[in-house]
């Protein structure tokens, strides 16, 4: 292994008893190394052309073999490839449209897997025929890590189903446009630039497509995971919020309308410097987010709404305070966080001073009544994001299940095709609870693949009397016992500090490692007493726990409600009004992120393991996000990790 290479090619020239002089293709020099680090090498001549489209068509199908396999293909715009049945992606980082259209489309169409270039069309066409032939529904999954390409792979296979399962007359309201869509839409309001990635999906998603007998689409149905929330109130350069804020900033007359500057004026926007993406016109993309609402069936005034909440939340995040009569109270600072404040009343159409009070007071009901909180400035500010971040879910939740009603449901439908599209493995410097959970979920899929494949290469040996008892079988269980076992896993230990008002991120760390200490997967990280470093699959993660406690506290807060339910627009006193009665009365009511999310996880695997599952992995070539580059020990992480 050379540095930075992973691999290279080398020819021994001479055998010693305890190591082999060998010489370096590339550089032609000699060196002496020990036999394990050597693998044989397929020769030019045995690859026919120098690469295989289906790795199981390597002589020696090993580490390297496929590295380097990957990277000739790569270099010929290859950028597809087989592994038996699972097809693995390179991101081009660049627009091949002669790949996509309809000609291509048209190709693959009823052809069986492998008798044409590996394409995603071809796996996306496997599992229509199959779901056809055998009356099985099925599902596609599309894993990789953050930048790897798994949205824009999500949208070709869903273009190539209704590709297949459409109609011939194409109008903008059928259920196939709606399908294609609800992309752009959700993308807009769910997807943002981050350190590796301008289109990051900060949501996960599950699209089920529905078909009738024939194989016509009849429906769908999408479910979303985990928005990332605390973007709204909370971003960092070189990073963005979410790309409707910047695509409303830059509308013309309907930002003026709302009185909205440049992003640089609002607070939740220029805590980066970043408001431009390369190569995307902001003004541009809002009309593309206006048409796809007009298509997948928002009315216009509901669409008034959407943005006009959209700018309540920017006018928000601009309401400073300062201390009031008492030093813990707090009051609405000067005559421009005053103008804001009017203009979030004016925009949520509520009521200016019971929207101040909502802000800067609590209410507590006690056995003797109802008493009044004063909060001081910092409670305030805290209290104004958590309003901004319920406001923003919340309009998100709205626009999936407009989504839903408008494309509609077959409930008699025999069959349906599932393409999952959630956020790959995520390492960064500083890795709080989103990333928690977003590596809690790829260890789930990553044992719903083991399991698979396990079982595919099991049945295969036994129909061909292969004894197969030597294969390996990587299990993951015991990490996801650590995150999610009752009672002492990592979650429930989460929500039982969550419940407790005098918790603080560091009992729950220090109880953490009181009762997990033994666990081979969790240490303590070197230097803090409340970081935690867990060995995933993929490699350790550490995780700084100091916000862990409050996301994952999804509070419902009676002042916001009365508040928001008060509003004269039907749309946000909508997104308010399906609460129960019991959780209004006391004034705060838990309920834990983390434990709802793993209940979708665990609903989600039941889907998956009802039906039969394809696999499209992407990979990244290169941490740049450069077309041509690819680097060979970034690829061979992401090898290793199955990611």
């Amino acid at each position: 292994e050379e540095k930075g290479e992973g691999w290279v090619e080398a020819e021994v020239v001479e055998a010693k008893d305890r190591s082999a002089v060998v010489v370096l293709t590339s550089q032609r020099k000699k060196i002496s190394v020990l036999p394990e680090k050597l693998l044989p090498r397929d020769t030019d001549e045995n690859l026919g052309g120098g690469h295989v489209d289906d790795m199981t068509k390597l002589t020696y199908l090993n580490e390297p073999g496929v590295l380097y396999n990957l990277k000739r293909r790569y270099a010929l715009n290859e950028i597809y490839t087989y592994t038996g049945s699972i097809l693995i992606a390179v991101n081009p980082f660049t627009r091949l449209p002669h790949l996509y259209n309809e000609y291509m489309m048209e190709q693959y169409k009823g052809v069986q897997l492998g008798e044409l270039s590996p394409h995603v069309f071809a796996v996306a066409d496997a599992s229509y025929r199959a779901m056809l032939n055998d009356s099985m529904s099925q599902s596609i999954l599309v894993s990789g890590e953050s930048g790897a390409g798994k949205t824009e792979t999500t949208k070709l296979i869903m273009r190539y189903l209704t590709y297949v399962g459409g109609r011939a007359v194409l109008d903008d309201r059928s259920v196939e446009q709606q399908v294609l869509e609800s992309n752009p839409l959700l993308e807009a309001f769910g997807n943002a630039k981050t350190v590796r990635n301008d289109n990051s999906s900060r949501f996960g998603k599950f699209v089920e497509i529905q078909f009738d007998k024939s194989g016509r689409i009849s429906g769908a149905a999408i479910r979303t995971y985990l928005l990332e929330r605390s973007r709204v109130v909370q971003i960092t350069d070189p990073e963005r919020n979410f790309h409707c804020f910047y695509q409303l900033c830059a509308s013309g007359k309907d930002a003026e309308l709302y009185k909205l500057g440049h992003a640089s004026t609002f607070h939740y926007l220029n805590q980066s410097k970043t408001y431009e993406l390369e190569g995307i016109n902001n003004e541009d993309e809002y009309w593309k987010t206006k048409r796809a609402m007009d298509i997948v069936g928002i009315s216009r005034s509901d669409q008034d709404a959407i943005f006009r909440t959209l700018a309540a939340i920017l006018h928000l995040g601009n309401i400073e305070f300062s201390p009031g009569k008492d030093s813990d109270s707090s009051k609405i600072k000067d005559s421009t966080s005053n103008f804001h404040l009017q203009m979030t009343a004016t925009l949520l159409m509520c009521d200016p001073d019971l929207l101040v009070s909502s802000l800067c007071t609590r209410s507590i009901h006690t056995n003797e009544g109802i008493i009044i909180k004063e909060l001081d400035c910092a409670a305030a500010a805290a209290n104004r994001d958590a309003l901004s971040k319920t406001i923003y879910a919340r309009l998100f939740d709205w626009l999936v299940e407009n989504i839903n009603k408008s494309i509609g449901q077959d409930v008699d439908s025999k069959a349906q095709i599932g393409v999952l599209d959630i956020y790959g493995f995520e390492s960064f410097k500083h890795n709080s609870f989103e990333q928690f959970c977003i590596n809690f979920a790829n260890e789930k899929l990553q044992q719903h693949f083991n399991e698979h494949v396990f079982k595919m290469e099991q049945e295969e040996y036994k129909s061909e009397k292969i004894n197969w008892s030597y294969i390996e079988f990587i299990d993951n269980q015991d990490m996801l016992d650590l995150i999610e076992k009752k009672p002492i896993g990592i979650i429930a230990l989460l929500d039982e500090a969550c419940m407790f008002p005098k918790s603080t991120h560091a009992t729950f760390a220090s109880k953490m490692f009181r009762n997990l200490s033994s666990h081979p997967r969790l240490e303590k990280t070197k230097f803090s007493e409340t970081d935690f470093t867990i060995s995933h699959y993929a490699g350790k993660v550490t995780y700084q726990t100091d916000s862990f406690l409050e996301k994952n506290r999804d509070y419902i807060v009676a002042e916001h409600c009365n508040l928001l339910s008060s509003s004269r627009c039907s749309l946000v006193s909508g997104l308010f009004s399906s609460l129960p009665e019991e959780s209004l009365r006391s004034s705060y009511k838990f309920s834990s992120v983390a434990s709802r999310f793993k209940q979708q996880l665990q609903a989600l695997m039941e889907t998956l393991s009802s039906t039969e599952p394809h696999y499209v992995r992407c990979v990244k070539p290169n941490s740049v996000n450069r077309p041509q580059l690819f680097e060979n020990q970034s690829v061979l992480h992401q090898l290793r990790c199955g990611v």
